[in-house]
């Protein structure tokens, strides 16, 4: 590799902010070119140590105009420069002098990408620099300040910073909480977060009450309160979830995800009316999502109210372009229905739902379930004998009569 010859340029550029006062005094365009050429060159074939002087120069005479490029491929060069095993301590140290500088340039210059040069920097102070972790955190927290859609792996980094520094004299604890928090719910499938946060605290349910003291703190902050809810959600704890997502219903009413998760919450405590409630208001929310009818219905059923139950799954599965899936339910109504008749009649309702459930197998045949309650009401429809005893044969049609709300009728196989 050509031996580094950039501590010269930086040396100059620290001791008196430019390469050359003539040419940044008298910019001259072809000369100006000639230099992004050869930078580009240089780069192009990864000779990053005799591109930097000519990229350096560039930057110095035309930033505005090259910064949609320079500061990316500059970055490349610095970075890989940095970490190469052929450069000396003298020129890592050199690079090392003047990396803010730069990433201060490309902030100023390339402010659409400011979030991305930001959190470099950031880096860069912490890995490279050792600089204080309070410093380095205020680095980061402005990055993500700018793009809160960065990568976790740059979160990671600032949580690391926050659990090491946490302290009786800050909040970085409560930060680091906040962050890993976020992280899992941005990423439910990685567990990472999830142990993140468990090892902050002693359990799930001391967390509940960090984000929920951390919401009163501040109860105009929707933010707060959703981490509240959402920490309560997953430590299973509805009845404490319901807090703050009545108070984000009531500030967000239009909000799909804070209905959905306050109807669930409601389910699971009982609360069958509010959930009946919240649903409804889901449905006007979305009026063609399938899933708010079926979740209505089982509302519906859990109240008992079987006709008004089977009227959803219907129209749950008309919005699902024949959803198998509220049919399996339609076919529980008439299982359970069929509890209240006796013999011969329960037998008849105990059909029903049979053939309902293959129906629902029919139209989807991965649906298990479908298939169990099948089998399993083998033994509970009538037999060859019921029909014989009662001169019923193949194809006559026996009314369901024990059992009003249902009022259709099943045909003898």
């Amino acid at each position: 590799m050509k031996r580094f010859t950039l501590i010269a340029v930086l040396v100059i550029l620290i001791a008196g902010g430019a390469i050359s006062k003539a040419l940044a005094q008298q910019p001259d365009s072809i000369k100006v070119l000639e230099y992004y050429s050869l930078f580009s060159e240089y780069h192009k074939n990864k000779d990053y140590a005799s591109a930097v002087p000519y990229g350096w120069k560039v930057i110095e005479i035309a930033p505005a105009k090259f910064a949609k490029w320079i500061f990316y491929k500059m970055e490349d060069c610095l970075w890989y420069l940095h970490d190469s095993s052929n450069i000396s301590k003298e020129e890592i140290q050199a690079i090392n002098d003047t990396i803010l500088y730069f990433y201060d340039l490309a902030l100023k210059y390339r402010p659409e990408d400011k979030a991305y040069f930001q959190v470099r920097k950031a880096f860069v102070a912490e890995t490279w620099l050792n600089m204080k972790p309070d410093e380095v955190i205020i680095l980061y927290e402005q990055a993500f300040e700018w793009d809160k859609d960065l990568s976790s792996y740059w979160y990671n980094r600032l949580g690391q910073l926050y659990v090491s520094n946490a302290g009786e004299n800050n909040d970085y604890k409560l930060k680091a909480i906040d962050l890993y928090n976020m992280l899992s719910e941005r990423e439910p499938e990685n567990s990472t977060w999830v142990e993140m946060l468990e090892s902050l605290v002693e359990n799930i349910d001391e967390l509940v009450q960090i984000t929920k003291k951390n919401w009163e703190a501040n109860k105009e902050d929707l933010s707060r309160a959703w981490k509240y809810a959402s920490t309560a959600l997953r430590a299973k704890d509805y009845k404490e979830a319901i807090i703050p997502l009545e108070y984000l219903v009531q500030k967000s009413p239009e909000t799909i995800n804070y209905w959905n998760q306050l109807a669930t919450a409601y389910q699971k405590t009982d609360q069958l009316t509010k959930a009946e409630s919240a649903f409804k208001k889901l449905i006007q929310l979305e009026p063609d999502k399938k899933e708010h009818y079926l979740n209505l219905g089982i509302v519906y059923k859990d109240q008992g109210k079987f006709a008004a139950a089977r009227t959803q799954f219907q129209i749950a599965s008309e919005k699902g372009n024949g959803w198998a899936l509220p049919i399996y339910y339609e076919g529980f109504l008439y299982e359970q229905a069929a509890r209240s008749c006796s013999d011969f009649d329960a037998k008849v309702v105990f059909l029903l739902a049979q053939q309902t459930y293959k129906r629902a197998l029919s139209m989807d045949p991965s649906l298990d379930m479908a298939r169990e309650r099948i089998n399993a009401l083998a033994g509970a429809v009538p037999t060859k004998e019921d029909y014989f005893f009662r001169k019923l044969k193949s194809g006559d049609t026996i009314q369901i009569t024990c059992v009003g709300w249902i009022g259709k009728s099943v045909t003898v196989p």
